[in-house]
């Protein structure tokens, strides 16, 4: 379980030249909750504050105010601990393109602290809950989206956490790898994948829509609405959902984050 309290973050660009120093509210007042065995969507415009957030949930950066707690854990307080249990999935990838997927899925195992023999193990069982057998020897370089987030995604789950972060997984996905990422992150979020809890952080409406069971609605850096599709639909009077996203996201006053 995830847990995300009025999360703020700033940047300050540095003043070059003529041009003064600009600040950005990237975060504003985050708040969301995931629980497990489900799939929290955080849906948002570019430039919302979704992928400030995720990594400030991943410790990848410090927030100015506010707390994430992962399974009970401060992440501020008891980083290793709390990390320990989240995988990331970033839209970079971040692939060694000399390594075969084997061994770039098989390094991170042992970095999480795995043995050899583990990380073996649980590679060949990611490669096929993952349906990438047949690519586990290639080497990553000349990989498509599609060979890279499936690479991406096991070396997330080589240590098997009770908690992943999606950062717009299917960005540059065709329609059969796209369908494919959701199978396996419904199988995942089951009992019989090990109840996850799983944060999906995109702006299409229509994954959104097929996937997750419970959504954060993020515009200007904070949560603006929370609740199942069918919920945020009743909330505005709107049948379609991508209606009803642009009345939460784009009310007067609320607009989106630089």
């Amino acid at each position: 379980m995830i847990l995300v309290e009025n999360l703020s973050k700033q940047f300050v660009t540095p003043k070059r030249f003529r041009v003064p120093a600009v600040t950005v509210q990237a975060v504003a007042d985050m708040s969301f909750t995931a629980d497990n065995g489900c799939i929290t969507g955080l849906l948002g415009a570019n430039g919302a504050g979704k992928t400030t957030s995720l990594r400030i949930v991943a410790g990848l950066l410090t927030a100015d105010t506010g707390r994430v707690m992962i399974d009970d854990i401060d992440v501020r307080q008891n980083p290793r601990a709390a990390l320990a249990r989240i995988g990331c999935l970033s839209d970079s990838r971040g692939l060694y393109p000399r390594l075969t997927a084997r061994e770039n899925v098989i390094y991170y195992g042992r970095l999480q602290g795995l043995s050899q023999l583990a990380a073996v193990k649980r590679t060949d069982e990611l490669g096929e809950l993952l349906d990438m057998t047949e690519l586990l020897d290639r080497r990553t370089e000349g990989f498509s989206q599609g060979e890279r987030m499936k690479t991406a995604l096991a070396r997330a789950l080589i240590h098997d956490p009770a908690n992943l972060l999606l950062d717009e997984p299917t960005n540059g996905l065709d329609v059969v790898a796209t369908r494919r990422l959701r199978d396996a992150l419904r199988h995942l979020a089951s009992p019989q994948g090990g109840n996850k809890c799983i944060v999906f952080s995109t702006h299409i409406m229509q994954e959104v829509e097929r996937l997750c069971g419970d959504v954060s609605v993020v515009a200007a850096g904070r949560d603006v609405a929370r609740g199942s599709v069918r919920a945020l639909c009743e909330q505005t009077g709107c049948p379609d959902f991508e209606d009803a996203f642009v009345a939460l996201a784009f009310a007067p006053g609320v607009g989106v984050a630089a």
